[in-house]
């Protein structure tokens, strides 16, 4: 806080959440007790013709605006601040990082009731456990009625009490079931969370035994607790990545310190959460998407009052203040989904490693396909490698073929050699996996006799069809229609599907396996709550022969069974405009690959290509993703692409053509005048898909080599063309260090 004189007028100097690269300053409310008002609170202030929620950063005594014209704060919010010092400080150094507005990046912190200005009032849940009975009970004795038989087995298998929050999460229909165990008194009620000072007590003695570089990995990280430092876990899928985490997590615990445990996919978070529970007697907090906003809520002031142990969840949990920090942990550390891609577009590993820093506590990334930012780091000695070589238990590394489909004969995207292997592999009641990254029926609708092609009016993108529910869907902008029987040009033509879809495939399975379940994993399927789950149920109950999926497949998720891994069409992600293709590819390879064969049987995994002499699958396949990462940072070395330079990406839409292009002629003076020389100016251009949604899209691409120059010229760049007078036609954003560039 600055300090004050006589004299000095009390002023309050605000963020408030909108796109204007400024604070606001306010005149104190009247009779305001000093004493209890401190940087973090929230208040509510006049702004235009209505109110806003706003968030104070500091006292003081003067403005540059004359004080007779400021206007008075309305009321303040909090009996006390929100956030701490060290919160707010991370906080800053984002917004001025980014070059993104203080004011949205201080409410990105905030669950959404917070933000809209709710009182903080944390709520207790109610929770639910077994009784006697209930643990003693069969669930087979409940065969009639399923409902009440799937709930037992959940809190049977859970072994702690649950939440209504954990039960929804689960399941959308489980009141009525809960109701019902409860009066056949196999299971009880019970008052919310009660209040954990230092938890200290395993629920029981499940730790395993680790193999010596597991335990060289717990070592490393817990004789650091207390100081900062970045420890890259490199696991082959597999090797018990999960169990160095729980080991370092119980020293913490025993510290009476808290843990942050980012994922970067929803769907990774119950099993991952399930192994919490059954290890740990402490409470967990949980933070995504699927949450309501006052779960959320309950779960971000838990962690701030030191309630909740460990906070489990997505991105967006980053932000969450913790009473008594002592590990972060980021799983997948190389998944795009760390960065957020609208709006503040931030990396959750990058600003976790800055928190860590500021917190002094270690952060532990773990990946079976590191980054090759994150390998760089290891290279320059910034970040210590923990490398777990080999397979857990008896498991084997499973074989990779490549399998050459150039003049064979395809049945909807299926070769006859790997109809054949599936056949051979389901003989053995074992279980398939087959990996397309694309969903629908097929993502192109042809005339055969005319060659027109179904597209969507608002991109430039072929509309997808979606065969069961009969219509065409633009997977960009999501717009509809009724799937057409007739061709509208010529009217004569037979239309065609063309390429491959995860439907399209779901039903050639069908006619080719009659005999054998198949379950389709991706995001249209797998819609309704609770569905992932039972899905991952029914395949690790072995009441699924064929597994078939996209992305959602490729990572976390075990299945012991699997012992024959299909990718359908590799050569897909081999050709891209974007230099962070390769990469993708060969983490989606050994992701995808690393389901095959997890316990004592060996597995295979299959590639079908017409590539087969490319470089990057003859290395992956012969040297391992290692060498192919080494063989990727060279090239990049040589091309100067990041981690060897640094690049930010000036985005623009508008519903009108030259709108972006007359802005850029703005923004081209701008960067003459501000830029020493240093800083690489690439573009306008049109963006990759060049209209989305009904709007105009080019990209400008900034790039040096020294991260410095970078940001000096953002620092004088952003706040300029803000202030022109093209910007108010257009939308424009900046993305720092975009891990895409479309």
């Amino acid at each position: 806080m600055t300090k004050l004189h006589p004299g000095d007028s009390l002023i309050f100097r605000v963020a408030i959440p909108i796109p204007i690269y400024r604070l606001f300053d306010y005149l104190a409310p009247d009779n305001v007790d000093l004493d209890n008002v401190k940087p973090g609170l929230r208040v509510e202030v006049p702004f235009g013709k209505g109110k806003k929620i706003a968030f104070l950063l500091e006292i003081v005594g003067h403005s540059e605006i004359e004080t007779g014209k400021l206007k008075q704060v309305l009321r303040i919010l909090d009996h006390k601040s929100l956030l701490s010092g060290k919160d707010l400080r991370l906080l800053t150094w984002a917004s001025h990082y980014y070059h993104h507005p203080m004011g949205e990046v201080i409410s990105t912190a905030f669950p959404a009731a917070l933000r809209q200005g709710k009182s903080v009032v944390l709520k207790t849940e109610k929770h639910y456990a077994l009784t006697d009975l209930g643990k003693a009970t069969v669930s087979d004795e409940l065969l009639r009625t399923p409902k009440q038989k799937s709930v037992l087995e959940k809190f049977q298998s859970s072994a702690v009490s649950l939440s209504e929050a954990e039960l929804s999460l689960w399941n959308d229909n489980w009141r009525s079931a809960v109701k019902q165990l409860i009066s056949r008194q196999l299971l009880q009620f019970e008052l919310g969370d009660a209040k954990v000072s230092r938890p200290e007590v395993l629920i029981k003695n499940t730790a395993l035994l680790c193999n010596p570089p597991q335990q060289a990995a717990i070592d490393a990280v817990c004789n650091s607790l207390g100081q900062f430092g970045v420890f890259l876990l490199e696991g082959v899928t597999g090797s018990g990545k999960t169990e160095v985490y729980l080991q370092i997590i119980h020293k913490v615990l025993e510290r009476g310190q808290q843990i942050l445990v980012l994922v970067p996919e929803i769907t990774l978070t119950p099993q991952l959460e399930e192994r919490f529970r059954q290890r740990f007697a402490v409470n967990i907090a949980l933070s995504h998407s699927k949450l309501t906003d006052i779960q959320r809520q309950t779960a971000w002031l838990q962690m701030q009052n030191g309630e909740c142990s460990i906070l489990l969840g997505t991105r967006s949990a980053l932000f969450t203040p913790l009473k008594n920090p002592g590990l972060i942990i980021l799983d997948e550390e190389h998944d795009g989904s760390f960065k957020q891609q609208e709006g503040f577009r931030f990396s959750a590993r990058d600003i976790a490693i800055v928190r860590g820093k500021m917190l002094h506590l270690p952060v532990l990334l773990g990946s079976a396909t590191p980054s090759l930012e994150s390998l760089h780091n290891v290279d320059k000695q910034r970040y210590q490698l923990l490398h777990l070589p080999d397979r857990a238990g008896n498991a084997i590394e499973p074989v990779l073929q490549l399998m050459d489909i150039r003049n064979k004969r395809i049945r909807e995207g299926l070769s006859e050699a790997l109809v054949e292997e599936m056949r051979r592999t389901l003989a053995k009641k074992e279980q398939v996996l087959l990996f397309l990254n694309r969903r629908g029926f097929a993502p192109t609708l042809i005339c055969h006799g005319c060659g027109w092609v179904a597209r969507c009016q608002r991109c430039d993108a072929n509309l997808v069809i979606h065969f069961d529910e009969e219509c065409l869907r633009c997977h960009h902008c999501g717009k509809e229609q009724r799937l057409i029987k007739q061709c509208p040009a010529c009217k004569v033509g037979e239309l065609t599907p063309l390429g491959l879809g995860t439907e399209r495939v779901e039903k050639v399975l069908a006619e080719l396996f009659k005999d054998k379940v198949t379950v389709r994993l991706d995001r249209d399927s797998t819609q309704r709550k609770g569905s992932l789950e039972n899905y991952l149920q029914q395949i690790n109950q072995g009441k699924v022969d064929i597994i078939l999926g996209t992305q959602m497949l490729a990572k976390g998720h075990h299945f012991p069974n699997v012992t024959l891994v299909a990718i359908l069409d590799v050569d897909s992600g081999l050709f891209s405009i974007d230099f962070h293709a390769p990469e993708k590819l060969a983490q989606m390879i050994v992701q995808v690959s690393g389901r095959a064969g997890r316990a004592e049987k060996p597995g295979k995994v299959i590639m079908q290509t017409r590539q087969p002499e490319h470089p990057l699958l003859i290395t992956l396949i012969r040297q391992g993703y290692r060498s192919f990462a080494k063989t990727a940072l060279a090239e990049r070395k040589e091309a100067l692409l990041p981690p060897f330079s640094y690049q930010a990406l000036l985005r623009v839409q508008a519903g009108n053509e030259d709108a972006p292009l007359l802005f850029f002629e703005a923004v081209s003076v701008l960067v003459q005048k501000c830029n020493p020389g240093h800083t690489q100016v690439l573009g306008p251009v049109p963006a990759p898909m060049a209209r989305r949604a009904g709007l105009y899209r080019y990209q400008l691409l900034l790039q040096n080599s020294r991260r410095k120059e970078l940001h000096v010229l953002l620092a004088l760049l952003i706040p300029e063309i803000a202030k022109l007078k093209q910007a108010k036609k257009v939308r424009w954003s900046l993305d720092v260090d975009p891990v895409d560039l479309y």
